[in-house]
């Protein structure tokens, strides 16, 4: 699959958001463009102009570490970023081929092995989830079909997180900062493109987003990658009200593409004590009619 227009879009929206004063290079009064222009991140980049608007035209195939590190530089890349131009680089000549992840049936079909879902058993402190790159959530332990109730009761959600975030209403009340998590969904999804740019599943599922998603849309546009590693977020409960939880995502070697999450509260914090509750509610609805009201 071609990937050209993906290695445009980005690059020129890397280019835009770059200022002269933040690239150490004069302003001057007759700026055109917003951000740098191409000769300025040639220059910045120790190449022609001429090579640099190759490689914005699309044509990442052959260019070398160096010729990309040299662009992330001028760029100002993060991390996040430079990995992501890598990777499209690498779709690019076609390198990916043995790094792609495997291909996997969707995620309502995919049952995780024995031992993977006896580890989230037993990880009964907080929420622990593994997704893909698509956001699907294909294995949870109790408290987390718990904790996302919302996602789990609607089966348009098919259990995606991204669904959840631009399409279910519910979203809405369970994101107390729905924008920013709006930007991270989006993000993470747009890494996950320039990873696996032949992943069917995926380019189903953003068009399906953009169609039916103003919100979606105007983020996938910006070209924004994420990767989803450490951080904190706050949630609204339908039943224990607030929570702000310290999450860690950690890759499954076993299982490449796929990510364990586990979500945790500060020691001692209402929302330890809100996580708590949640999982004696949860404990309880787990619980039959005939063992809560034993016959005589």
């Amino acid at each position: 699959m071609d990937n050209r227009e993906e290695v445009r879009e980005f690059l020129t929206s890397r280019r835009a958001k770059i200022t002269p004063d933040r690239a150490g290079l004069p302003a001057g009064s007759r700026r055109r463009v917003p951000g740098l222009r191409r000769s300025e991140v040639a220059a910045l980049a120790d190449m022609s102009v001429e090579y640099y608007a190759k490689l914005e035209r699309g044509n990442l195939a052959g260019a070398s570490p160096v010729v990309l590190e040299a662009v992330a530089r001028a760029l100002r890349l993060d991390d996040a970023e430079r990995a992501h131009l890598l990777h499209l680089a690498q779709a690019a000549d076609g390198s990916d081929a043995l790094t792609r992840p495997r291909r996997r049936t969707a995620a309502p079909q995919w049952t995780p092995h024995r031992s993977l879902q006896w580890t989230l058993d037993a990880i009964t402190a907080g929420p622990a989830i593994v997704g893909n790159g698509r956001m699907d959530i294909v294995a949870a332990n109790s408290l987390a079909r718990a904790f996302y109730t919302d996602l789990f009761v609607n089966p348009d959600n098919q259990r995606n997180l991204a669904r959840f975030n631009f399409l279910d209403p519910a979203s809405r009340r369970f994101y107390p900062d729905w924008e920013l998590f709006g930007d991270m969904a989006v993000a993470i999804l747009r890494r996950a493109a320039g990873r696996d740019p032949h992943d069917k599943d995926l380019h189903d599922l953003v068009g399906e987003l953009s169609t039916r998603s103003g919100d979606f849309r105007a983020r996938w546009g910006a070209h924004n990658v994420r990767r989803h590693g450490t951080g904190t977020k706050r949630f609204r409960h339908p039943a224990v009200g607030d929570l702000t939880l310290a999450y860690e995502s950690l890759d499954l070697a076993a299982e490449p593409g796929f990510t364990m999450t586990i979500y945790t509260a500060e020691p001692g914090s209402p929302s330890e004590e809100g996580l708590r509750l949640l999982a004696s509610l949860a404990a309880t609805e787990a619980v039959s009619p005939a063992e809560r009201h034993p016959t005589a």
